[in-house]
């Protein structure tokens, strides 16, 4: 019984704190305003706004991660061991090799690529391409 008259005391002084701040003022449905529904309303919105506050905290963890993850320097810290790259090494031989001689083929003749006959290969085209149209137009 006690318990009781302690809710009703409650519920009158809650309808009097009401009624001081909202009035005679009505909701969309005719109802006279309470405080616990604004009150709900607003604790609903601070946890929503909490739980979306945390899950921008997970995407810019992650998006951090992910700039880790892109930035060149971090392949530098996960490099390939030696052993791993002694292993690419001899498993391209060949081609390594191939493209060695190749290297050195080009250096013997780059006197020669070097030369002016090979330097005025344009000026030696426009020539011929202006030969070439007065022959065309002779014929």
């Amino acid at each position: 019984m006690d318990k009781n008259l302690e809710i009703d005391n409650l519920e009158m002084r809650l309808q009097a704190l009401e009624s001081r701040i909202y009035g005679e003022r009505r909701n969309k449905s005719g109802k006279a305003v309470k405080c616990s529904d604004s009150m709900a309303r607003i604790q609903a919105g601070l946890t929503n706004m909490a739980n979306k506050r945390e899950r921008v905290k997970i995407l810019q963890k992650k998006i951090e991660d992910l700039l880790k993850y892109l930035d060149p320097q971090f392949t530098d810290h996960i490099a390939v061991p030696d052993a791993m790259k002694l292993e690419f090494i001899l498993a391209e031989e060949k081609c390594l090799l191939s493209q060695a001689a190749l290297l050195e083929q080009v250096s013997t003749l780059q006197p020669l690529l070097d030369s002016t006959y090979i330097r005025d290969v344009p000026e030696h085209a426009t020539k011929l391409q202006r030969l070439s149209q007065l022959h065309i137009k002779q014929q």
